[in-house]
């Protein structure tokens, strides 16, 4: 699944959609990634069979960045739709600049414990240093760590980075969960940098699976432009 679609998706703000404003767009970034995970759904749950195959990002309230497998289809009328076909011609050795808004976890095995656990990679970062040194050494560890993550994901998924990530953002989000059955809370980062291809057909796969977890809300959707 290399190529696909990626689309501009706009609520349209016409009486009847605007009317349920409210309810599609709420307040704060948790609530309103949640709605917008089932309301983005819409466009491409054809069938009850249907597994996810799009990634998004939301730009602004109700503005969204969509890359799908399969062409969005609004039956409901709820959007603007400006959709073209995502097929970028690279070659090893390409730089791009990207942008990435990730959920980055790491696996660690505890010795109590037959399985490893999933820990957000920020927090594994710090849990690592004495309390008391955890405020004053935060923004480095937290770059380095992001910087190591990001750097594993090139090295499944053919490319490598020119220099290091630059953190342009780093919360919690904290999404009610489906039948009022408490919140989900995990971390958000969000990523910039540049790279450099080197193996197109991977990276291409890679851009169209998404990097990190939370990807059904709104995480691992990298956008992609030429380096200058």
């Amino acid at each position: 699944m290399n190529g696909g679609f990626l689309s501009r998706v706009t609520l349209r703000r016409d009486a009847p959609v605007q009317a349920l404003a409210q309810l599609l767009v709420p307040d704060g970034e948790g609530p309103r990634h949640g709605v917008a995970h089932h309301l983005l759904w819409t466009l491409f749950g054809d069938a009850p069979e249907r597994r996810r195959d799009f990634l998004w990002r939301q730009v602004e309230a109700g503005h969204f960045m969509v890359l799908s497998a399969r062409e969005p289809i609004d039956a409901h009328s709820l959007f603007d739709i400006e959709t073209r076909p995502f097929e970028p011609a690279l070659e090893a050795g390409d730089r791009l600049r990207f942008l990435l808004r990730a959920n980055a976890t790491v696996d660690r095995k505890a010795p109590e414990r037959a399985r490893s656990q999933r820990h957000d990679v920020v927090m594994d970062a710090l849990h690592r240093l004495p309390r008391h040194e955890r405020v004053e050494a935060r923004e480095g560890m937290v770059a380095s760590a992001l910087d190591s993550w990001t750097g594993r994901q090139g090295a499944r998924a053919g490319f490598a980075l020119t220099a290091p990530v630059a953190v342009e953002g780093c919360d919690v989000w904290r999404i009610p969960r489906s039948g009022g059955r408490g919140m989900m809370s995990f971390g958000v980062v969000e990523l910039t940098g540049e790279l450099r291809v080197t193996v197109p057909e991977t990276f291409l796969g890679a851009i169209m699976q998404g990097f990190g977890r939370a990807r059904a809300f709104g995480c691992g959707l990298m956008l992609i432009r030429r380096a200058i």
